[in-house]
């Protein structure tokens, strides 16, 4: 055969591509685990989204593309009075559940935080909730988003735990929209081929680079990245649909695929099945909107800071403790440009941890960044690598998180030694974290303003109610109390909390 022409027999599906629609169309979730876990997943996810809604920065990206648009079963907005296409809502969503750095993570060769899914998820089953209803049939369960929630989780996890695709520049998010489009297509009414294609359309796509994560250019791109790749999914789902064909062969093809283009021409490897691992091991940002990598060191911080308030000006250097991963991330000095610098540098967290004793989402804002005091404190700080923390931050029965804070004074005395290994929304202080993560969800929800419209859930693992519905519907703030709600409606109450 000529060395001039190419062999175009068309090849097999990648297994990576096969094994996902397998997955998603074949797996039944029976893990009570991870159906609990999911709830509590699913109310800190749309805290964090209405905690969002203060901070303009936020609510400027949301809203339809051309003003005054009207869509027909359009896609609500949780928040908002907003009625989308599925595509803008599943931005809008993912962006705002996004903004603050404050939902779930997950930690691994490559980082991330799988609730961002839930912008594609809830975005498709309110929009096909809406069509069932309007042609008479019942619409589709919360079982339904918590379920779909578990397989976004497990999908975006599991690809994670051995691929690390930020050593290759590449952006987590290329994870979310992989996971998001499966299901997308999934609860569109899409059979095991077309989530095989779709999913083969999101790998083909390009990719975003982690730019904006890092020094010198980290910005606000890094808080709706997961919004825009949740958007991308829903319409490469739709696009699937409509009978666009698929690639099969786009992550392993020769000198074009996904591997040799974009992953240093290696292979993706799926380390163990998909099943529900992840959804039950996941990691919350319970006590402080930061960076993951951060969480252990800003609460060591304000376990120093009634210590050290009073002794400031005293303080000689300050040795910070941590993980190679921590370092790689979010170790950084010289000038923070804007809020997304800020909460990604561990000693901007840490000096605000030990000045205030608290870390709160306004804190990365120009006005409190202005006080000299932080930048005082970043510049005594003495960044060090355990290399026990590095190794056991990989470890699959730890995963630890760990950082260590030691004040050094100019009298040569020394505060005591903080080391936390774990934050408190791991897995192995889950007991202890629950009811904090209750807390925090009626905190944002309360502290939410009370000028804009607020979309109702009712949040149960119980699989035949029909009342959990996803057929949103909208209330108004009053004096921090629901006044009043359109057509049907489930009080939000603390019984939000307690299993029916």
């Amino acid at each position: 055969m000529s060395s001039n022409v190419d062999l175009n027999i068309r090849p097999g599906y990648d297994s990576v591509v096969t094994e996902i629609a397998n997955y998603v169309t074949d797996f039944e979730i029976n893990s009570d685990l991870a159906l609990d876990t999911a709830r509590n997943c699913l109310i800190d996810t749309l805290g964090c989204g209405l905690l969002a809604l203060k901070f303009p920065a936020c609510t400027k990206m949301l809203g339809p593309v051309v003003k005054g648009t009207s869509v027909p079963f359009g896609v609500r907005v949780p928040g908002t009075n907003f009625k989308l296409d599925p595509i803008k809502g599943a931005f809008d969503i993912g962006c705002m559940i996004r903004w603050l750095d404050y939902n779930d993570t997950w930690l691994a060769a490559e980082w991330g935080h799988p609730s961002d899914n839930l912008g594609a998820i809830l975005a498709v089953t309110d929009f096909v909730s809406q069509q069932l209803v309007s042609n008479g049939d019942e619409p589709l369960t919360m079982r339904v988003v918590l379920e779909s929630m578990i397989m976004t989780h497990e999908i975006q996890g599991i690809l994670a735990l051995k691929n690390s695709f930020n050593r290759v520049g590449l952006d987590h998010v290329v994870l979310v929209k992989v996971a998001s489009t499966a299901l997308a297509t999934k609860l569109m009414g899409g059979t095991r081929d077309q989530i095989k294609d779709a999913v083969t359309q999101a790998w083909v796509d390009g990719q975003s680079l982690r730019t904006y994560r890092h020094a010198p250019n980290a910005g606000s791109r890094k808080s709706w990245a997961a919004g825009d790749a949740t958007s991308r999914a829903v319409r490469l789902a739709m696009i699937t649909l409509s009978g666009e064909m698929g690639y099969p062969s786009v992550l392993s093809a020769p000198k074009w695929g996904f591997e040799d283009v974009l992953f240093n021409e290696e292979q993706l490897s799926l380390p163990q099945d998909f099943g529900t691992y992840v959804m039950e091991n996941i990691l919350f940002k319970i006590s402080f909107p930061a960076e993951f990598h951060a969480q252990t060191a800003v609460e060591a911080a304000v376990m120093l800071h009634p210590h050290i308030k009073d002794r400031l000006d005293d303080i000689k250097t300050i040795e910070v403790t941590t993980h190679e991963s921590a370092i790689r991330i979010i170790s950084k000095v010289g000038e923070l440009n804007n809020p997304a610098d800020r909460d990604h540098c561990l000693q901007y967290m840490i000096a605000i941890g030990l000045l205030k004793g608290d870390l709160v989402a306004e804190d990365y804002e120009d006005d409190v960044a202005s006080d000299p005091k932080i930048d005082r404190l970043r510049e005594k700080m003495i960044i060090n690598e355990d290399k026990r923390y590095s190794v056991e931050y990989h470890e699959a029965d730890k995963r630890s998180i760990a950082n260590k804070l030691q004040i050094h004074f100019n009298d040569g005395t020394s505060s005591e030694e903080i080391e936390v290994e774990y934050p408190i929304g791991h897995k192995r202080r889950r007991e202890e974290g629950i009811p904090v993560l209750e807390q925090k969800f009626k905190n944002n929800f309360y502290e939410a303003k009370t000028s804009f419209m607020v979309n109702s859930l009712i949040f149960s693992s119980e699989t035949d109610q029909k009342e959990n519905e996803i057929a949103y519907n909208i209330g108004k703030f009053k004096n921090n109390q629901i006044a009043k709600f359109q057509d049907k409606c489930i009080l939000l109450e603390t019984s939000y909390f307690e299993k029916k």
